[in-house]
C-alpha cells in the first residue's frame, strides 16, 4: 500500500498534465489552422478578383469577342482599371470575392500604375501599410498598355477567430476543469482512505489493548475461584466475584462508548433539555474525580465566577462533557496534573467554561484533528494513554447539538485550554 499509493498519485498527475498539454496543443493547432484558412481565403480571393475585373472590363467595352484567344488578346492590349472603374466598383468587386472565400474582415485597397503612382484607393488606405499589404499585378501576362498593381490591406481579426472558436474553448476549459476537480477529489479520497486505514488500525490496536486487560483479569479471577483453597473461603470468593463484576463493568463502558459514537454518527441521540445549574454539575463531576487527582499528587482548582450559571442542557451529556475534558487533562500530563476550571458569562447570555491544564500540549496539526472520531494524539507510546479516541469527538458532537461551540488553545509542553460556550438564560 505504501508503494502503490504514491504510484497512483504520480500516474494520475502525469495523466492530468498530459491532458492539459494536449488541450493546449489542440487549441494552438486550431488557431494555426484558422490562420492558414484565412490566408488561403485571401490568396484565392485575389486570383478571383483579377478575373472579375477582366469580366467587368469586357462588359464595359461592349466588344463582340468570339473566341477565348481573341479575349486574351483584347485584354492584353486594352485592359486597365484607371479610367474604367471607380472607387465603389473596385470596392464591390473585392468585397464580393472576399466574402465568397469566407473572409469577413475589414479591408482597404490601393491601385498603382507602372510608375507606382496611385491611380485609385480607398479612403482608409495608409501608404505606410503598402509594404505589408497583399499585392497582385492586375494586368494580363505580357500586357502592352497597363501594369497596374493592386495592394490589399487586410489583417486577420484574432478576436473574431477566438469568438468563432469560443464554444470549443469554453467546452475544453470546462471539461479540463472537471478532470482537474476529479483528480483533486480522487487524490483527496485516497488520502482520506489512507488516513481511515491508519485510524482503523489504531482503533483495533487500542480496542484490543483496552479489552485484553479486563479479560485477563477476569480469566485469572475465574481460575482463582476454581482453586480448592479459595472455593471454601467466602471472603476470597466475594473479592474475586467483585473483581469480575468491576472488570465486566469496565468492558461494558468501553462497548457503550463505541455504541454511543455510532449513535452520534447516525444522529440518534435525543437531548433532554432542562434548566441546569452548571456550577452544581461541575462541582459534582470534580468531586467524583478528586480521588484520581489526589492519587497523582495533582490539584484541581475551581473558579466558578459566572453570575448566572444556569443553562438549558441535557444533564447526562453535559456531565459527560465536563468529565471527558477533565479526564483528558489528567491523562495527558507528564507530572502531577494542575487543572483549573473557570466559568464566566457573556453579554449575549452565553456561558463559557474554560478548562486549563499543565499537560503535554499539542501542535497545530493535532489541534486541527483532535475532534475527529478515533483520532488520538500520539505521546511516544501508542498505549500509554488509554482510550479509543472517542472522547473529544463525543464532546464536539454534544456541544454542537446544544448549539454551542468549543475551541482549543495549546502549546506543546505548556498545556492546553479548552473553552466550551453554551447558551445560557
Amino acid at each position: 500500500m505504501k508503494r502503490i499509493f504514491p504510484l497512483i498519485v504520480v500516474l494520475i498527475t502525469l495523466s492530468v498534465v498530459g491532458i492539459l498539454f494536449i488541450q493546449m496543443s489542440w487549441i494552438q493547432n486550431a488557431l494555426k489552422l484558422k490562420n492558414e484558412e484565412f490566408q488561403r481565403g485571401v490568396d484565392n480571393a485575389l486570383t478571383q478578383i483579377r478575373q472579375d475585373f477582366y469580366n467587368e472590363f469586357m462588359l464595359k467595352s461592349h466588344e463582340a469577342i468570339i473566341s477565348e484567344q481573341n479575349t486574351q488578346y483584347y485584354l492584353k492590349n486594352n485592359f486597365r482599371v484607371d479610367g474604367e472603374f471607380n472607387q465603389q466598383e473596385v470596392h464591390d468587386v473585392i468585397e464580393k470575392k472576399l466574402r465568397q472565400n469566407n473572409v469577413k474582415e475589414k479591408f482597404e485597397f490601393c491601385i498603382t500604375n507602372m510608375f507606382q503612382f496611385v491611380v485609385l484607393q480607398s479612403d482608409g488606405f495608409q501608404m505606410s501599410s503598402q509594404h505589408t499589404a497583399k499585392s497582385m499585378l492586375l494586368a494580363p501576362e505580357y500586357a502592352l498598355r497597363s501594369h497596374e498593381t493592386l495592394y490589399l490591406s487586410i489583417s486577420e481579426d484574432k478576436s473574431a477567430i477566438i469568438r468563432e472558436m469560443l464554444w470549443m474553448i469554453i467546452a475544453s476549459v470546462v471539461f479540463t476543469t472537471i478532470i482537474i476537480l476529479a483528480f483533486f477529489l480522487t487524490v483527496r479520497t485516497l488520502f482520506n482512505q489512507k488516513k481511515l486505514s491508519e485510524i482503523k488500525s489504531d482503533f483495533i490496536n487500542n480496542m484490543t489493548h483496552e479489552l485484553k486487560t479486563p479479560l485477563a483479569t477476569i480469566s485469572l479471577a475465574i481460575d482463582a475461584l476454581t482453586n480448592e483453597k479459595v472455593i471454601h473461603d467466602a471472603d476470597k470468593i466475594k473479592i474475586y466475584s467483585s473483581m469480575i463484576k468491576e472488570e465486566n463493568k469496565r468492558m461494558n463502558k468501553q462497548v457503550e462508548k463505541i455504541l454511543q459514537a455510532a449513535r452520534l454518527e447516525k444522529e440518534e441521540i435525543k437531548l433532554n433539555l432542562q434548566r441546569l445549574d452548571a456550577h452544581q454539575v461541575i462541582n459534582k463531576v470534580a468531586d467524583n474525580l478528586a480521588l484520581q487527582v489526589l492519587e497523582k499528587n495533582g490539584k484541581l482548582d475551581l473558579k466558578l465566577n459566572a453570575t448566572n450559571p444556569y443553562i438549558q442542557a441535557d444533564e447526562v451529556h453535559f456531565s459527560n462533557i465536563i468529565f471527558n475534558l477533565l479526564d483528558n487533562a489528567m491523562k495527558y500530563s507528564d507530572g502531577p496534573p494542575h487543572i483549573l476550571v473557570e466559568t464566566f458569562k457573556h453579554g449575549n447570555g452565553m456561558l463559557s467554561i474554560k478548562i486549563k491544564d499543565n499537560g503535554i500540549g499539542m501542535d497545530k496539526e493535532t489541534q486541527s484533528r483532535i475532534f475527529e472520531k478515533f483520532y488520538r494524539a500520539h505521546t511516544g507510546n501508542l498505549h500509554n494513554v488509554k482510550g479509543f479516541g472517542l472522547g473529544l469527538s463525543y464532546v464536539k458532537a454534544i456541544v454542537d447539538a446544544h448549539e454551542g461551540r468549543i475551541k482549543v488553545e495549546s502549546t506543546p509542553g505548556k498545556g492546553s485550554t479548552f473553552t466550551v460556550t453554551l447558551p445560557g438564560e
